[in-house]
């Protein structure tokens, strides 16, 4: 049975996620959930000089939020703080080839995922 309402490449991320699990050394998490659809996710990064290293994501969710959460962590490595907070919701849902409307939430469950991680770094980090 071929799924017509998802890209391929949303389909691809939730059938083969990238960066998935937990990041010991991250020094910025966010956690964020939608507690109408029921989708959790947990974002990790680590920060050098003032650029996004690495990412991680652990998800409970629909495939959308996996897939929402993988690309979101491909998209931010090797990006400033500043570069990875325009990161918005469409970009996310862009860069997958597009989510149906009843899963753009998905996307911006991953943008606030992004925003709370840089924010919980920035509480974290000693001001230089």
């Amino acid at each position: 049975m071929e799924n017509t309402q998802y890209s391929q490449k949303v389909m691809d991320h939730f059938l083969h996620p990238h960066n998935v699990g937990e990041l010991p050394e991250a020094n910025g998490v966010g956690n964020v959930g939608n507690p109408v659809c029921g989708d959790i996710m947990r974002l990790y990064i680590k920060v050098e000089d003032g650029r996004i290293v690495e990412a991680r994501f652990k998800t409970f969710g629909c495939g959308a939020a996996i897939a929402t959460s993988s690309m979101v962590t491909d998209l931010v490595k090797g990006k400033t703080l500043d570069e990875a907070l325009e990161i918005s919701n469409q970009a996310v849902a862009e860069a997958l080839g597009g989510l149906p409307k009843v899963k753009m939430h998905c996307s911006v469950l991953a943008e606030e995922a992004l925003r709370a991680a840089i924010e919980d770094y920035k509480k974290k980090e000693p001001k230089a």
